[in-house]
Formats: structure tokens, sequence, C-alpha cells
């Protein structure tokens, strides 16, 4: 189970007032639930994310994961419970190594240094099986570079390395945002599938209103920092990609009256 509660992240802006990214955001997500995060640009979503990995440092109260308080862990500390997937294919893999090599590196995570041990004909066999389970046919490219392959082919191995060990929480930023339509609809589809399959607590980025309407058990909107939309069960299901996209409609214009207030405001007391 992942808690939140109360937590805040507060940056000092350029020449202006603090603004406050994530804004006392207290949440219970439940072991086994797959949770889509969206929200505008800037709505502080990615940053909730980085907060619980531990990239971004909470200004003001708490995150609990499997019954462990980890408010004050490094990042490094809490990648024995996380694992995640960024935006970027290249982001985490190593280029120079083969496929396989970079499964081994998930592989001995915790072990003594040296992939020695790893690359042997179980863990090739392992590795193999678990390619072929998500994606037939890239089991096959185990001894080529990873950087030979597609963004989409590199996401979708970045994702077996990222649930080797099964983690407490899966952590997917965007992770298809810099993919081609075909490439990250495979590998949506490879990551709903993989949820399902080990039963995962997931929680995901993205920008797709399509991808939010039709994955996951529950969905989450930020903005500005706030849980502007938390659905799940029946309301989740017949929430559609209209749905959201008129929502987001009706935020832009309350955030533009909002402004356009303030600047009347301003204007008055000159």
């Amino acid at each position: 189970m992942l808690e939140l509660t109360h937590a805040s992240v507060e940056f000092a802006a350029a020449g202006g007032p603090r603004v406050r990214a994530v804004d006392d955001v207290s949440l219970t997500i439940p072991a086994g639930t797959f949770v889509v995060v969206i929200g505008t640009n800037g709505s502080g979503k990615s940053t909730l994310l980085g907060s619980i990995a531990g990239t971004v440092r909470l200004t003001g109260g708490s995150i609990r994961l499997a019954g462990h308080e980890i408010t004050a862990w490094t990042q490094h500390a809490r990648a024995a419970l996380i694992g995640r997937v960024f935006q970027d294919p290249r982001a985490g893999t190593a280029g120079s190594l083969t496929v396989l090599e970079n499964l081994a590196v998930a592989a001995c995570r915790g072990r003594p240094a040296g992939l020695g041990w790893a690359t042997t004909a179980a863990l090739r066999a392992e590795a193999a099986a678990r390619l072929a389970r998500i994606v037939p046919g890239l089991e096959a490219r185990l001894d080529q570079p990873i950087g030979s392959l597609s963004g989409g082919q590199r996401q979708i191995v970045t994702l077996v390395m990222a649930t080797w060990h099964r983690p407490e929480l899966l952590l997917l930023d965007e992770h298809t945002a810099a993919l081609d339509p075909a490439a990250a609809d495979r590998v949506v589809q490879a990551t709903a599938r993989l949820i399902r399959e080990e039963r995962l607590t997931a929680l995901m980025v993205t920008h797709s209103l399509a991808q939010a309407a039709s994955l996951g058990d529950r969905l989450i909107l930020i903005h500005r920092g706030r849980v502007e939309l938390d659905v799940d069960g029946p309301a989740k299901r017949r929430l559609t990609a209209d749905d959201l996209a008129a929502r987001f409609d009706r935020l832009r214009r309350d955030d533009q009256l909002d402004d356009a207030a303030a600047q009347t405001l301003a204007e008055a007391y000159v």
C-alpha cells in the first residue's frame, strides 16, 4: 500500500513567489491497484511521481510504502521497493551492453558487483521467457546491443528490468510520450498485460486522454498541485476521452478567469 499524507513540494520561482507544485495531497493506494495520473502541463503530476521516487524532496507531509516510512529515504534506498520507467527509452538502460547484460543488471540488484554469475544459461532462459511473454520475438535479440533496438522495444526491456524483482510500486512517467503512435500502443498494451499478470501496484503518468480513459483501475487528475478528480470502479469505467477533454477545457477556462480577475485586482491597486 502507498500512503501520501498532506504531501507538499514547494519551489522558489525565479524572481517571483514560492510555488507549490504539489499542494497538500493525501492519497491511499491499496496494493495491486493500477492508477493512471493525468494533468495539464505544469500541473505537478511528474513532481508528484518524483517525490514518491525520491528524486524530489517533500517540503511537507509524509510517504509510506509497504509499511515503511520512506519520506527521508534516498532515491537509492527507495529503489529496493520501487521500479521506474522514464519517458526517454535510453534512461533506464545501458546502451553499450546487450539486452541480456542489461537484464542481468536488473537481476543482480542487491548482489555483489559483477555480471559473470548472472549471464548464465539459467538467466538467459528466464530472460527469454519474460521477454517472449510480453513481446514474442524480442527474446531472439538477447545478444544484440540494446542501443540497436527501437525505442518501443527498448522500453519493453526497461519495463521487464523495472519489474524483475516484483517491486512494491511501479512508477511509469509518461513512458510512451517519446514513441510513435504504433510503438506507444504496443508498449501500453505490454504494460497493462504485465501489471495485470503480476498484480502490480502501479502509478502511470500519461498525457494521452485515450490511455487515461481505457487503462487502470483508478484515475487521478492533478491540477495546480492538487487532486481535482479521483475516480475508480464503475465511475472510472464509464469515463471516456471526451469526458476528460471536456473537464480539461473547463479547467483551462477557470484558469483564464482566475488570471483575468487577478490582473484586474492588481491594476485596481496601481
